[in-house]
C-alpha cells in the first residue's frame, strides 16, 4: 500500500538563479570597452586628439581599478608570448627611433590596447566574450547608420571631422567624416570616416551574429534583423578588400565543418592536401587575374595607388632592414618625418597599407619574425580550437559549439586586411587577435576550467548543448 509523506524528496520552488549586479556592471564595462575598441578613429574624429587623449586615459584607469577589484584567475605561464614579444619589441625601439614623439605616443596606445585585451579575455567566459562583442557591435553598427541618417536628414550635406560645414567643394571628399551618400547609392562611412574600416566591422558583425543565432541564443529574431543591418552596411561601404576577406571568411567555415565530419584518423589528411592545392590555385589565379578581379570589383590592379605607396616604403625599409626605424602604430601626420613624406589625394598618408611591410618598417626584420610568430601561434590554436570535438574524458561524442568557429574567422579576416590595410596593428585588430589567444591559452574547452565556471545567465546559449 502507498504511503503519503510530508517529505518529498524534490527540492521546493524557487526563484531561478540570476547573475549579480556587479558582474552585469562587468559586463556592460567590457563592452564598451570592445566598442571603443572597434570604434577606431572615431573618437579622434569626433572630439579631437584632447579629448580622445582624456578619454582613452580614463577607460585604462577604470579598467585597472576593476582588475585589481576583480582579481581575475589568469594561468600566468600561458600567455601569447609572440604577441608580448612583439610589444616588447617595439617598447625597446625607443632606444633608437627615428621619430621618439610618435613612438612614446603609438607605444601608450599599443600597450592600453593589449592590457584591455587581457582584462577583457579575463573576466569574461567564452559565451560571455561573444555576447559582449555582439552587443559592442550593435552599437557600432546602429550609430553608423544613425550618423548617416542624421547626416542625411539634418546636417543635409557633407561633414568634415568634429562637425565642421565645408565652405564649399571639398578638394577630395577622402577628408570628409561623411560624404552624404546614404541616399544617392554612393559608398558610406559611418562613424569611421572611412568605408574600409566601416565593411571590416560590418563583416565581423556578420560573423558575429551568425555565431549567436547558430548558438540559439535568445531573441534570435532580433539578431536576425541585426544581421540584415551588418550586411547593408557592408555592402554600402564597398570595399573591394573586405569583399575578399568576406569571400576567405566563407572558404574557411566551410573547410571548418568539413573538417568536423571526420571520423576516423587520416580523413583530416586527404581533406589538408585537397585544400592545399585549391588554395595555391587560387592564389595563382588571384595574382596572374588581378586586373580582371579588381576591375569587377570597381578597383584598380593597384589597389587604389597602394603599390606606388609600398615602393616608398620600401625605399626606407631597405636602409634600416633589421631593426628599423623605431615603432610608429599609426603614423602620426603631424611629426616632421611622415609629414609630406608620402601624399595621397592631397593628404598625408598615416599607415603603409600592408600590416607587414609596415612592420618591417618600424621594427625590422625582427619585429616581422615576432608578428608572424603571433599570427602564426594564434592560427594554429584557434584552428585546432574550431575543428577538434570538445574533450576532457572518455566521452567523445560532445557536440561542436558554433562559439569556437569567432577566433578562426576572425583571424581570416584580419590576414586579409593585413594586405592592403595596416590597421590590424591597432584598435579592434590588435585587441582581438591578443584576446582570443590569452582565451584560448587560457580556456582551451569551452565551458571547462577554472576561468569557465562562471555561466550564469547563459542558459539561452546552453539550451541545445545539454
Amino acid at each position: 500500500m502507498a504511503v503519503h509523506t510530508q517529505h518529498p524528496i524534490a527540492a521546493p520552488p524557487a526563484a531561478p538563479v540570476r547573475e549579480a549586479t556587479g558582474h552585469l556592471l562587468l559586463r556592460g564595462w567590457c563592452i564598451f570597452v570592445i566598442a571603443m575598441a572597434l570604434s577606431g578613429t572615431s573618437p579622434l574624429v569626433t572630439f579631437g586628439t584632447t579629448v580622445s587623449t582624456i578619454i582613452g586615459i580614463s577607460i585604462l584607469v577604470v579598467s585597472a581599478g576593476i582588475w585589481f577589484a576583480v582579481r581575475p584567475l589568469v594561468q600566468w605561464p600561458r600567455l601569447p608570448w609572440y604577441a608580448l614579444g612583439y610589444v616588447a619589441w617595439g617598447v625597446a625601439s625607443l632606444l633608437w627611433t627615428a621619430w621618439p614623439q610618435t613612438s612614446v605616443a603609438t607605444l601608450t596606445l599599443l600597450l592600453i590596447t593589449t592590457f584591455h585585451a587581457f582584462f577583457v579575455g579575463a573576466v569574461l567566459t567564452w559565451r560571455e566574450l561573444v555576447r559582449s562583442v555582439a552587443s559592442a557591435l550593435k552599437w557600432i553598427l546602429g550609430l553608423s547608420l544613425a550618423f548617416e541618417l542624421w547626416v542625411s536628414l539634418v546636417w543635409r550635406g557633407p561633414i568634415l571631422p568634429q562637425f565642421v560645414r565645408p565652405d564649399g567643394p571639398v578638394d577630395d571628399p577622402i577628408v570628409l567624416w561623411s560624404r552624404d551618400n546614404l541616399f544617392d547609392g554612393g559608398r558610406i562611412q559611418g562613424v569611421f570616416g572611412n568605408s574600409n574600416a566601416l565593411a571590416y566591422v560590418a563583416l565581423l558583425g556578420l560573423v558575429v551574429f551568425a555565431i549567436r543565432i547558430a548558438s540559439r541564443a535568445p531573441r534570435r529574431q532580433v539578431l536576425a534583423l541585426w544581421l540584415a543591418l551588418a550586411a547593408y552596411l557592408f555592402v554600402r561601404a564597398g570595399s573591394a578588400t573586405a569583399t575578399l576577406a568576406g569571400a576567405l571568411v566563407v572558404v574557411v567555415l566551410v573547410t571548418v565543418l568539413l573538417m568536423r565530419t571526420t571520423r576516423r584518423a587520416g580523413e583530416r589528411s586527404r581533406y589538408y592536401v585537397a585544400y592545399a592545392v585549391v588554395a595555391l590555385g587560387g592564389l595563382a589565379a588571384a595574382w596572374f587575374g588581378r586586373d580582371q578581379m579588381f576591375g569587377a570589383l570597381g578597383r584598380s590592379s593597384d589597389l587604389t595607388g597602394r603599390e606606388s605607396i609600398w615602393g616608398a616604403v620600401w625605399s626606407r625599409v631597405t636602409e634600416h632592414p633589421w631593426i628599423g626605424w623605431g615603432f610608429a602604430s599609426p603614423w602620426i601626420p603631424t611629426d616632421p618625418a611622415f609629414d609630406g613624406w608620402i601624399i595621397d589625394h592631397g593628404v598625408t598618408v598615416m599607415q603603409a597599407h600592408n600590416m607587414w611591410l609596415d612592420v618591417w618598417l618600424q621594427l625590422g626584420v625582427i619585429g616581422v619574425v615576432l608578428l608572424v610568430g603571433a599570427y602564426l601561434a594564434f592560427v594554429w590554436r584557434s584552428w585546432f580550437f574550431a575543428i577538434d570535438r570538445p574533450r576532457w574524458d572518455l566521452v567523445d561524442d560532445r557536440p561542436y559549439s558554433p562559439v569556437t568557429l569567432l577566433p578562426t574567422l576572425t583571424g581570416a579576416i584580419l590576414l586579409v586586411q593585413g594586405l592592403a590595410e595596416s590597421t590590424p596593428l591597432l584598435s579592434w585588430g590588435w585587441m582581438f587577435l591578443v584576446m582570443f589567444a590569452f582565451k584560448i591559452k587560457q580556456a582551451p574547452l569551452l565551458g571547462r576550467g577554472a576561468s569557465e565556471q562562471r555561466l550564469l545567465g547563459e542558459q539561452g546559449d546552453l539550451a541545445h548543448e545539454r
